[in-house]
Protein backbone atom coordinates (compact mmCIF):
# COMPACT_ATOMS: atom_id res chain seq x y z
CA UNK A 1 0.00 0.00 0.00
CA UNK A 2 1.09 3.69 -0.99
CA UNK A 3 2.20 6.66 1.28
CA UNK A 4 0.54 8.59 -2.14
CA UNK A 5 -3.59 9.15 -1.48
CA UNK A 6 -3.74 10.68 -5.15
CA UNK A 7 -2.24 13.25 -7.09
CA UNK A 8 -2.43 16.98 -5.83
CA UNK A 9 -1.52 19.16 -8.50
CA UNK A 10 0.07 19.25 -11.71
CA UNK A 11 2.37 22.47 -12.45
CA UNK A 12 2.93 24.14 -15.95
CA UNK A 13 4.07 27.35 -17.06
CA UNK A 14 3.01 29.48 -19.57
CA UNK A 15 3.73 32.11 -21.50
CA UNK A 16 0.17 33.62 -21.83
CA UNK A 17 -1.63 33.75 -19.12
CA UNK A 18 -4.95 35.05 -20.29
CA UNK A 19 -5.19 32.32 -22.85
CA UNK A 20 -3.93 30.29 -20.98
CA UNK A 21 -7.13 30.88 -18.30
CA UNK A 22 -9.55 31.27 -21.26
CA UNK A 23 -8.30 27.93 -22.45
CA UNK A 24 -8.60 25.79 -18.96
CA UNK A 25 -12.16 27.78 -18.12
CA UNK A 26 -13.83 27.95 -20.90
CA UNK A 27 -12.57 24.84 -23.49
CA UNK A 28 -11.90 22.66 -20.48
CA UNK A 29 -14.59 24.04 -18.79
CA UNK A 30 -12.36 23.86 -14.96
CA UNK A 31 -13.38 26.80 -12.28
CA UNK A 32 -10.38 28.44 -10.63
CA UNK A 33 -9.71 27.64 -7.64
CA UNK A 34 -7.97 30.69 -6.23
CA UNK A 35 -5.19 32.72 -8.06
CA UNK A 36 -1.57 34.03 -7.21
CA UNK A 37 -0.38 37.45 -7.22
CA UNK A 38 2.99 39.05 -7.17
CA UNK A 39 3.34 43.02 -7.11
CA UNK A 40 -0.71 43.33 -7.03
CA UNK A 41 -0.58 41.29 -10.81
CA UNK A 42 -1.98 38.21 -11.58
CA UNK A 43 1.00 35.63 -11.81
CA UNK A 44 -0.63 32.37 -11.52
CA UNK A 45 -4.19 30.00 -10.47
CA UNK A 46 -5.01 26.76 -9.39
CA UNK A 47 -7.50 25.42 -11.44
CA UNK A 48 -9.77 22.24 -9.77
CA UNK A 49 -9.56 19.50 -11.78
CA UNK A 50 -11.74 17.04 -9.55
CA UNK A 51 -11.53 15.55 -6.13
CA UNK A 52 -8.93 17.60 -4.36
CA UNK A 53 -6.57 17.39 -7.66
CA UNK A 54 -5.65 20.59 -9.17
CA UNK A 55 -3.75 22.01 -12.19
CA UNK A 56 -1.68 24.59 -11.17
CA UNK A 57 0.06 27.27 -13.76
CA UNK A 58 2.61 30.46 -13.25
CA UNK A 59 3.45 32.42 -15.70
CA UNK A 60 6.72 32.57 -17.02
CA UNK A 61 8.13 34.61 -20.17
CA UNK A 62 11.03 32.58 -20.82
CA UNK A 63 9.33 29.57 -20.39
CA UNK A 64 9.87 26.77 -23.48
CA UNK A 65 7.86 23.97 -24.60
CA UNK A 66 9.40 21.26 -26.35
CA UNK A 67 8.53 17.78 -26.88
CA UNK A 68 11.18 16.55 -24.36
CA UNK A 69 9.58 18.45 -21.77
CA UNK A 70 9.83 15.96 -18.20
CA UNK A 71 6.12 16.16 -17.95
CA UNK A 72 4.88 14.34 -21.22
CA UNK A 73 0.91 14.93 -20.62
CA UNK A 74 -2.11 15.72 -18.20
CA UNK A 75 -4.55 13.16 -18.77
CA UNK A 76 -8.19 14.20 -17.22
CA UNK A 77 -11.22 11.55 -16.42
CA UNK A 78 -14.49 12.44 -18.10
CA UNK A 79 -17.73 10.88 -18.28
CA UNK A 80 -19.01 10.84 -21.99
CA UNK A 81 -16.29 11.09 -24.51
CA UNK A 82 -18.24 12.23 -27.17
CA UNK A 83 -19.80 15.22 -25.75
CA UNK A 84 -16.52 16.49 -24.26
CA UNK A 85 -15.15 15.99 -27.92
CA UNK A 86 -17.95 18.26 -28.70
CA UNK A 87 -17.38 20.98 -26.68
CA UNK A 88 -13.65 21.05 -27.31
CA UNK A 89 -14.55 21.33 -31.37
CA UNK A 90 -17.39 24.06 -30.43
CA UNK A 91 -14.80 26.09 -29.08
CA UNK A 92 -12.82 25.70 -31.84
CA UNK A 93 -9.61 23.69 -30.39
CA UNK A 94 -8.65 20.91 -32.17
CA UNK A 95 -8.75 17.01 -30.72
CA UNK A 96 -8.28 14.04 -32.26
CA UNK A 97 -11.22 11.52 -32.63
CA UNK A 98 -11.74 9.35 -29.86
CA UNK A 99 -9.73 6.31 -30.05
CA UNK A 100 -10.07 2.94 -27.70
CA UNK A 101 -6.58 2.38 -26.39
CA UNK A 102 -4.97 -0.87 -25.61
CA UNK A 103 -5.94 -0.52 -21.93
CA UNK A 104 -9.70 -0.30 -23.19
CA UNK A 105 -10.25 3.24 -22.18
CA UNK A 106 -11.46 5.32 -24.56
CA UNK A 107 -9.06 8.43 -25.27
CA UNK A 108 -8.34 11.91 -26.89
CA UNK A 109 -6.41 14.13 -27.49
CA UNK A 110 -5.87 18.21 -27.46
CA UNK A 111 -3.44 21.01 -25.96
CA UNK A 112 -3.46 24.05 -24.65
CA UNK A 113 -2.04 27.49 -26.16
CA UNK A 114 1.78 26.68 -24.36
CA UNK A 115 1.41 22.97 -26.42
CA UNK A 116 0.89 21.12 -23.44
CA UNK A 117 -0.58 17.86 -24.54
CA UNK A 118 -3.51 16.85 -22.99
CA UNK A 119 -5.56 13.63 -22.98
CA UNK A 120 -9.64 12.91 -22.11
CA UNK A 121 -9.38 9.65 -20.56
CA UNK A 122 -12.95 7.34 -20.56
CA UNK A 123 -12.92 4.12 -18.35
CA UNK A 124 -15.23 1.08 -19.40
CA UNK A 125 -15.52 -1.95 -17.34
CA UNK A 126 -13.19 -3.87 -19.07
CA UNK A 127 -10.22 -1.11 -19.03
CA UNK A 128 -7.02 -2.29 -17.31
CA UNK A 129 -6.88 -0.02 -14.38
CA UNK A 130 -9.81 -1.76 -13.14
CA UNK A 131 -9.31 -5.47 -14.40
CA UNK A 132 -5.50 -5.68 -14.39
CA UNK A 133 -3.71 -7.53 -16.80
CA UNK A 134 -0.25 -6.92 -19.16
CA UNK A 135 -1.70 -4.81 -22.63
CA UNK A 136 0.81 -4.77 -25.29
CA UNK A 137 1.63 -1.00 -26.80
CA UNK A 138 0.58 -0.37 -30.29
CA UNK A 139 2.36 3.10 -30.54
Amino acid sequence: MSFIKQVAHVCAFTNDLGATETFWTEVLQLPITFRFTRQGKPYGFYFTAGGRTNVEFFEKADARFEETNRINHIAFEVEDMDKAVAHIRSKGVSITDKKFGVDETWQAWTADPNGIKIELFQYTPTSAQFVGGDRAADW
